[in-house]
């Protein structure tokens, strides 16, 4: 009876954590967890703050040598869309999973990055880290204005193409 007993306690708190594990997955059509952290200069700053845009969140890390090589890309599509930035329509996330932050900053220096960049210098122990469930960088997310998840992880062309797409329906 014992054994039963344990067996199906076993039993339950396996599924239940399967149900909680499902229920916190990343996917299209999910809402976004919101993410606060400070940009370079100190100062707060809340995903949500950016509700009615369209936002590519892109995790990334100076010591990732494929995410550095993005940043150009990046800027490029920022230039591209600065319309729509200035419509407050479209904007780009930088958040870093950085530790160090003479390092983040002498990044965003050097690519001239003009687009909002956040850190919490907790490097992989960041709890958006965990929320986002990101186990490789580079890792992206996008949002349409309701906080809602459209798309993730799109890189290059992909990505070129999913805005374009996008930001011309608007």
């Amino acid at each position: 009876m014992i054994n039963m007993k344990k067996s199906f306690t076993i039993l339950f708190l396996a599924l239940f954590s399967g149900f909680i594990f499902a229920q916190n997955k990343i996917e299209v059509g999910k809402k976004a967890p919101e993410i606060t952290m400070s940009k370079p200069d100190g100062s707060s700053f809340s995903l949500s703050s950016l509700k009615g845009k369209l936002v590519l969140i892109d995790f990334w890390a100076t010591w990732c040598a494929p995410c550095v090589g993005e940043q150009p890309e990046l800027k490029k599509l920022y230039e591209t869309y600065s319309e729509q930035v200035k419509a407050n329509k479209f904007e780009i996330l930088g958040v870093s999973l950085d530790k160090n932050k003479e390092s983040w900053q002498k990044a965003i220096d050097r690519f001239n990055i003009n687009w909002i960049q956040i850190s919490d210098l907790k490097f992989w122990k960041s709890p958006v880290a965990k929320a986002y469930e990101i186990d490789e960088l580079p890792f992206n997310v996008i949002i349409d204005g309701e906080g809602n998840i459209i798309a993730k992880n799109l890189h290059e062309k992909e990505l070129e193409e999913f805005l374009k797409k996008r930001l011309s329906q608007n």
